[in-house]
């Protein structure tokens, strides 16, 4: 299943893409895409309803991200061989966590907001994973079982905020708007190989990234286990994946970033697209 949340920002109704492309109304079954939804039992649910007596939503307008309630959005640093060499960083010997703040989550063709003071605000095309059971100390043989499915995320980067100004990434990483997700969920089973995902992203129509899943250092099951060995992984939260090589700050002969009024496009196999224009803060 594709599922989608549609509507105004704070307003977002539930809904699913049908095999035709069209939206469906899923509010009269389902409050919203969260919690016990996104559990094995909750998708379960959804996938036996009959999808052609769902309201049609003729004009869905705005999409939202595709989940809510999101409880943890935990990030993964330096997770593509090929990006960790553009940027001159060694291959890392353990998944390096971060936390991006669930306040940056926004819906997928939202603008991007400049932060004040920001002269250096990147792109980064990733795989979101969904968690769809609980998850602790959980082995890599069993990691999958604890994924609802997956989306496409741009984890929105400050790389002066991240590297320049002390302490952790987290502050590089959380501005508002820095972490928009979907345009859906799209259910594990329809995603047959998670490590054979082409991606994309490109600026003002050049091509920046153009990667593979394949080139992933530490593949999914293993993410979501050796996340689960430092803390629960409860349904709805997100864990992305990292991003392949062509970010703005490892462009060669010298780093290009983002300022307001361009156009940002990005998408992952299988997992729909984005399109973000990027705005200055007020």
């Amino acid at each position: 299943m594709k599922l989608l949340r549609h509507g105004p920002k704070g307003a977002e109704k539930p809904g699913l893409l049908d095999a035709d492309g069209n939206v469906r109304d899923l509010s009269a079954h389902v409050p919203d895409l969260a919690g016990r939804w996104l559990t094995p039992d909750g998708l379960k649910e959804i996938a036996s309803l009959d999808v052609k007596s769902l309201p049609l939503v003729s004009e869905p307008g705005r999409y939202g991200p595709c989940v809510a309630g999101v409880g943890k959005f935990i990030c993964i640093g330096l997770n593509y061989a090929d990006h960790a060499a553009e940027t001159g960083a060694p291959i890392p010997a353990e998944p390096i966590l971060f936390m991006k703040a669930t306040s940056a989550i926004t819906g997928p063709n939202d603008p991007v907001i400049i932060p004040r003071r920001s002269k250096k605000t990147d792109w980064e095309v990733e795989l979101g994973v969904v968690i769809g059971a609980e998850a602790r100390y959980v082995s890599e043989a069993d990691a999958m079982n604890h994924v609802a499915g997956y989306c496409l995320i741009n984890d929105v980067s400050e790389r002066e905020f991240q590297a320049e100004r002390g302490g952790q990434w987290t502050k590089g990483k959380s501005a508002d708007s820095f972490g928009p997700i979907g345009p859906w969920l799209v259910t594990k089973d329809e995603v047959a190989d998670p490590q054979n995902l082409s991606m994309w992203l490109t600026v003002d129509g050049v091509s920046r990234q153009n990667g593979s899943t394949k080139t992933m250092i530490f593949p999914v099951a293993v993410l979501v286990s050796y996340v689960s060995q430092f803390m629960s992984l409860q349904p709805g939260d997100i864990i992305s994946t990292g991003t392949p090589p062509g970010v703005g700050l490892g462009l060669k002969p010298e780093p290009i970033y983002l300022h307001p009024g361009q156009t940002i496009r990005l998408g992952i196999e299988g997992l729909g697209e984005q399109t973000q224009v990027t705005v200055a803060a007020e």
